[in-house]
């Protein structure tokens, strides 16, 4: 219970923090408040006046009471514009603040780590950024509707009754912090409900999003059953946890509405024993009544924004735990820009893990000259991947170093590092655009003819043309109905377009038929004169004609030189090459 207190009070601090930088609108927001709570209670005073100008049947103060009445119009008039006035404001503050949160968290999706990606699931970072700034927009909006009107007015009203009968507003203060105390005590249960239910709320959408993804794998295996099961089941946790928050929460209503009642017959009672001794008249009777309703009425409001504020700040406490998450080591301040680079790179010692309790890569050492073709191979998770997640700096080693022309890698900027690097991997990634603005994502300044000669050498020109509006054509989230060797041709364009001076190739083909493949790897050859690259390969007969070859095993080099050494040497290169050829 503790923890949970630290955790809102801490969030509730962050929230104020953001506050702060529209604290002018604030301030008139509150002055609105109050305008409109004092002219609000100055329409009672204006009808107790009215009614005391209706001495008996048939006598009436015509001449009092319709100025009276002119001005009660007057100030309604006024409140109304103070109000919508007021709500326009605290709507404009609400979705600045929530506005300015979620730009604080995508700035720092950008920044985060790939280890943080690789162990949240992307549904649940979505669900923080939507659903919950959703949530906590609704509840900051209703803090700031109710919760300042509603303590002027409680504080307006003490006044006004103050100046009408010291006595019986005496009964009303000692009896509606009973409300107060009631609220307060289920608004403390309903925080951890509450906070349960954001968290299921994401796991939710992660589960949907991850079988939305995989769609065509879940049918492919008849899958769908296991999923709907496990939708059932968080589902299922979704609604007991929402039921109780809910459940709670909605106790504070009627239970504050019990206690305004019986605080209302008090005064009702109190007030009517007043005027019988004479020492109050009715129209005073009438406005100390309206007051009444309007003191105990903020308490009931009051108690139903603390609920939604409980549920803002669950859902706030878990946008913040992302905007707060740790980032990826920041450049150094003297970090190095990488201009135009040469190709050399050098490995030495270097040890790497995922996780401290499985070691991965250690003691690997690699020299690597300018324009090298180096071929990486081995079997599955000996570390292929890994290398190249190294090398562009995706990860940092845990030990040894990684340099490029001399430098270590982390003395220099990563953005100079991976502009000098051009990456073509077996996963695809083109975004809902034309087809013009994905390949020219690495070089937006490219000219059209520099676009279409990178795109003929890619043998990606061909198709582009067929398509209904050609490099104008606008393709869906991740390339939308293209097939997965188009899109891997685009890919491959968009490198061509950029040529920088390394190179590295996960598979850049597996997509690819044998014939057009073929011509791009002929392309390939042409494009890695004079340029360090690196290639990842399963297909040995796609890596013969390379400077050096890798062969790794278990996280280790345990092999390397020429194709023809290799296969001499009778290794473990070897043995996978006569694998594949095998009858």
């Amino acid at each position: 219970m503790k923890t949970d207190k630290k955790v809102t009070a801490a969030t509730l601090k962050k929230v104020l923090q953001h506050i702060k930088n529209y604290r002018l609108l604030l301030i008139c927001s509150i002055l609105l408040a109050a305008l409109t709570v004092a002219l609000t209670l100055y329409v009672p005073i204006l009808i107790g006046e009215a009614i005391d100008c209706i001495i008996e049947p048939g006598k009436v103060d015509f001449g009092t009471i319709l100025p009276i009445l002119l001005r009660t119009a007057i100030i309604v008039a006024i409140t109304a514009a103070a109000q919508w006035i007021m709500n326009t404001l605290n709507n404009r503050i609400t979705y600045n603040i929530v506005r300015d949160v979620r730009d604080e968290a995508f700035v720092r999706i950008q920044s985060l780590p790939l280890s943080y990606l690789d162990q949240n699931p992307t549904g649940s970072i979505v669900s923080r950024v939507i659903a919950d700034a959703d949530q906590f927009a609704d509840g900051l909006l209703m803090g700031f509707t109710q919760l300042f009107t509603g303590v002027v007015t409680i504080l307006g009203t003490l006044i006004f009754m103050l100046t009408i009968h010291p006595g019986i507003t005496v009964v009303v203060v000692v009896l509606t912090p009973i409300s107060l105390l009631v609220a307060r005590f289920i608004a403390s249960r309903t925080h951890s409900f509450f906070t349960a239910q954001a968290e299921v709320r994401g796991e939710q959408t992660a589960h949907i999003d991850e079988m939305l993804q995989n769609q065509k794998v879940v049918q492919a295996f008849s899958y769908e059953d296991d999923s709907l099961a496990q939708f059932d089941e968080i589902n299922d946790r979704l609604h007991k946890c929402s039921l109780k928050a809910i459940f709670y929460s909605s106790l504070v209503n009627p239970t504050t509405r019990f206690v305004n009642s019986l605080v209302y017959a008090a005064v009702a009672l109190t007030g009517a024993l007043t005027v019988i001794t004479g020492s109050l008249s009715v129209g005073g009777l009438s406005c100390f009544l309206s007051y009444a309703n309007q003191y105990t009425k903020p308490f009931n409001e009051i108690s139903g924004v603390i609920t939604e504020l409980q549920n803002a700040l669950a859902c706030a406490a878990r946008l913040f735990a992302l905007i707060e998450a740790e980032a990826q080591l920041p450049d150094a301040p003297d970090a190095r820009q990488l201009a135009d680079a040469e190709g050399t790179v050098s490995l030495r010692d270097v040890a790497f893990s995922y996780t401290p309790d499985k070691e991965l890569i250690r003691d690997m050492n690699l020299e690597v000259q300018p324009g090298q073709r180096i071929a990486i191979v081995g079997p599955t998770g000996c570390g292929k991947t890994t290398l190249i997640n190294l090398l562009m700096r995706f990860y940092d080693v845990c030990d040894g170093s990684v340099s490029v022309d001399g430098t270590d890698i982390r003395d220099m900027t990563r953005h100079s590092l991976r502009s000098n690097i051009g990456m073509v991997l077996q996963d695809t990634w083109l975004k809902s655009a034309t087809i013009r603005e994905n390949i020219k994502m690495g070089r937006a300044d490219a000219s059209d003819e520099e676009m279409i000669e990178a795109a003929k050498a890619a043998h990606a020109h061909s198709f582009i043309r067929r398509l209904p509006d050609g490099y104008d054509t606008v393709i869906g989230e991740d390339g939308g109905s293209l097939s997965q060797g188009q899109k891997q041709l685009l890919c491959i364009t968009r490198v061509m377009l950029c040529l920088p001076p390394m190179l590295i190739l996960d598979e850049a083909t597996s997509s690819i038929d044998t014939r057009t493949e073929i011509r791009i790897q002929k392309a390939f050859q042409h494009m890695m004169q004079g340029r360090t690259s690196f290639i990842v390969a399963h297909r040995l007969s796609t890596i013969r004609e390379a400077d050096c070859i890798l062969v790794m095993r278990d996280g280790s080099i345990v092999e390397q030189g020429t194709h023809e050494e290799l296969l001499s040497s009778g290794g473990f290169y070897a043995q996978l090459y006569n694998s594949q050829f095998a009858s």
